[in-house]
């Protein structure tokens, strides 16, 4: 029982959460020009060279004051549809409508509809992944989640061919993941997305995709976007739901706008949750990003985006190769790089130990255990094989991780000369 007398269950503050907590006990706060987070994944929100108008104003008149749907504004839901058909859809017979669009004031938002609106099944979830899933993952007692563990020496990818194995051997009903993924960077594209759809649709598997980084691709054709929406066949059939938003892909993490996308039944449910989960997303600001959702402004920000983070990404995989910290897997999407520590010397080879010290240096990063997703720490008598890693984001300005990455530098420098 607490202190006030009520009877309420603790929630621990993990992963990007507890890192920033800690952070703002020695001094740190948004803007603070003598720190550099690296740690929350927040891309940089002002304009970028080639990027569309930034949102200056939100205009509110009488209507705005008034409760939205919980399902959505029709005309964003009829935006969002129309922009996955220009982008996934052209000369297929399916096409999205609003119908299939549910719009949610943020990702955990949406996702935490998904989870509410799933069934009993087994679910399935990749570790390592986004650090949130944790608690999403815990606190839905319809379904069981089963851990499917990525190796560094594959990369941190799943085969099809293991994907297969995993659905027909652990009896899976739905695998959730982010796809690029969160914290490695890997993509699931082309072909081989094209594979898990297929299996998907094969073993009436539901595929939830938190596509949140879908503009962050690397080393394709400038302007690329994948989503597993171009490889659906049926649109009401197939069970596969995506996710995405503002927040990352179009830098408005502030504005808590997100979408579901997916057959309409799925649509229904997830709306059904949202009536009593969060009750919908706010009026005006709905209606103040339709523009966004224009096929032509969404590729201007992906193209601007692209050239931005490429060369921070490049920045990142230098720095860090300079210093010998290792990355198994080299973002090919996401703003991250996830950082193998094991070739330094101790104490700075352990993640926890490489974060505390980092924050000394007014740095932040995320140590790599807490994308070991664990639900009810069913795990936790076994230290975790990703305590060697730190996840490390470009996501801020090129100065500040630049600024970041050299102060990094210094302290791997004197650790090395301190160990002779």
């Amino acid at each position: 029982m607490s202190r006030s007398g009520l009877i309420f269950r603790p929630v621990p503050r993990t992963g990007v959460i507890y890192v920033m907590t800690e952070a703002a006990a020695l001094g740190f706060r948004y803007g603070h020009p003598e720190w550099q987070n690296l740690g929350q994944g927040a891309p940089e929100t002002g304009p970028l060279p080639g990027s569309a108008a930034r949102l200056r104003e939100i205009a509110l008149d009488d209507a705005s004051h008034e409760y939205a749907p919980v399902a959505g504004l029709w005309e964003l839901r009829e935006a969002v549809a129309g922009l996955y058909n220009a982008r996934y859809r052209r000369g297929m017979k399916g096409r999205y409508s609003a119908e299939n669009v549910a719009i949610a004031a943020g990702g955990r938002a949406s996702l935490t509809r998904v989870a509410t609106a799933l069934g009993n099944v087994h679910l399935g979830h990749l570790l390592p992944d986004y650090t949130a899933y944790e608690e999403l993952l815990e606190v839905f007692r319809a379904f069981v989640p089963i851990p499917i563990v990525l190796r560094p020496e594959d990369g941190f990818r799943l085969a099809p061919a293991r994907l297969r194995e995993t659905i027909v051997g652990a009896g899976l009903g739905a695998i959730l993941l982010s796809n690029p993924q969160n914290p490695t960077g890997h993509r699931i594209a082309g072909e081989e997305l094209r594979a898990w759809v297929q299996m998907s649709r094969e073993f009436g598997c539901a595929l939830i995709l938190d596509e949140f980084y879908a503009h962050y691709v690397y080393g394709e054709a400038e302007g690329a976007t994948a989503s597993a929406c171009a490889f659906v066949e049926s649109i009401e059939e197939d069970p596969v739901v995506v996710v995405d938003g503002l927040t990352k892909n179009w830098r408005y993490p502030g504005l808590r706008i997100s979408w579901t996308v997916g057959p309409k039944e799925v649509i229904e449910r997830v709306s059904s949750a949202g009536s009593f989960l969060d009750g919908g997303p706010p009026h005006g600001v709905q209606r103040a990003v339709i523009p966004m959702l224009d096929p032509a402004h969404a590729a201007q920000e992906t193209v601007a985006i692209q050239r931005a983070f490429t060369a921070k990404r490049g920045l990142m995989l230098e720095k860090l190769e300079a210093m010998g910290i290792g990355v198994p897997c080299p973002p090919e999407g996401a703003f991250y790089c996830f950082a193998d520590l094991s070739g330094l010397p101790a104490p700075l080879a352990n993640g926890m130990d490489f974060f505390r010290a980092a924050l000394a240096e007014r740095v932040i990063c995320v140590p790599g255990e807490f994308f070991d997703v664990d639900p009810g720490k069913r795990r936790s008598h076994i230290p975790s094989r990703l305590r060697s890693f730190v996840r490390l984001s470009f996501g801020p300005s090129e100065g500040e991780v630049r600024a970041g990455l050299d102060r990094l530098a210094g302290l791997v420098a004197r650790a090395r000369a301190a160990a002779g």
